[in-house]
């Protein structure tokens, strides 16, 4: 397989630091809060996802260019669910909506770290010790199982809150964008850091699922962690454009247990029979837009029964 010249880290790194930099002048003071700005962002990051795997083709060539296409849909869609925890964890803490934004801007850098150390350790493992690949396959499947319970992801994401809130000191007020503050000589956290440590501590959980569901379709670093950070990076803007809709897709629990099967079963028969990354991307483009559909469509229906 072809080497990634250290030439292409530095220009990911340059592109995924502009484009940070880019949006954290947009949202500076509040402004590009709105849901247009969402939307348009939302737009910005998807189109930045796909347009690198253009200069993956380029670099490394085609067949590394669709294993970058699947990765990114597979993570992309798997981190549908990451949304659904952010609501419910804004909520628990009353968040104000025009600082959630700060708190999920500075929870993308732990994110990205930690990505970072389970894909690399993870290739490392797999390179070392062909078994660990079973053992993914049994995570994917194991959390396909308890992906079909829709409640078990928001109930533990509320236990974590409560721990952490219990566990720290914590202000009972919000101090503007502060995440610490002194009072009565004592530092204490405010419910900002509370949320974000509970992001932190969501998406760890969160990559145990992903990562290897991201190594079913490729075990290059830079393919597989390129499209996790695409991936990751617009969630900040889906978020704002979808969190007062997320409680519509009520299927997409399906969709989501669909993908991680998928991926741990491509694992186990690889070997004997090989799927192609294009049909890949496929059959988790269709299992997601097909509870999508469904969640629109039930949707509807109880609209019309009313």
């Amino acid at each position: 397989m072809k080497r990634i010249p250290l030439w292409g880290w530095i220009a990911f790194a340059v592109l995924v630091s502009s484009l940070l930099a880019i949006d954290l002048f947009a949202h500076r003071a509040k402004h590009g809060a709105s849901r247009r700005s969402a939307y348009i962002w939302s737009g910005i990051w998807i189109a930045a996802g796909l347009l690198f795997a253009i200069f993956v083709w380029f670099v490394f060539g085609a067949r590394q260019a669709q294993e970058y296409l699947a990765a990114y849909l597979i993570e992309k869609s798997l981190s549908l669910d990451n949304l659904f925890v952010f609501l419910i964890i804004f909520q628990s803490l009353a968040i104000p909506k025009e600082y959630q934004h700060n708190v999920l801007y500075w929870g993308i850098f732990g994110a990205l770290l930690f990505r970072a150390v389970f894909i690399f350790l993870g290739i490392a493992a797999i390179e070392r010790f062909e078994w660990v690949t079973y053992v993914f396959a049994a995570i994917l499947l194991l959390a396909a199982w308890h992906a079909l319970r829709e409640d078990v992801t928001a109930l533990e994401a509320n236990k974590m809150v409560k721990w952490l809130a219990r566990h720290l000191p914590v202000t009972p007020k919000i101090h503007g964008s502060r995440f610490f503050v002194r009072q009565n000589g004592r530092l204490q956290a405010t419910p900002l850091l509370l949320a974000l440590v509970g992001l932190e501590l969501t998406d760890i959980v969160f990559a145990i699922d992903s990562v290897p569901a991201a190594l079913a379709v490729s075990r290059d670093r830079f393919v597989v962690y390129s499209s996790n950070v695409f991936a990751i990076l617009g969630l900040r803007a889906l978020y704002s454009a979808l969190a007062h809709s997320l409680t519509g897709l009520r299927y997409l629990h399906y969709g989501l247990a669909g993908v991680l099967a998928f991926a741990g079963i491509k694992i186990i028969i690889d070997e004997w029979v090989p799927i192609h990354p294009l049909a890949a991307v496929g059959i988790t483009a269709l299992l997601i837009g097909g509870a999508v559909w469904a969640s629109l469509l039930g949707g509807k229906d109880s609209n019309n029964e009313r």
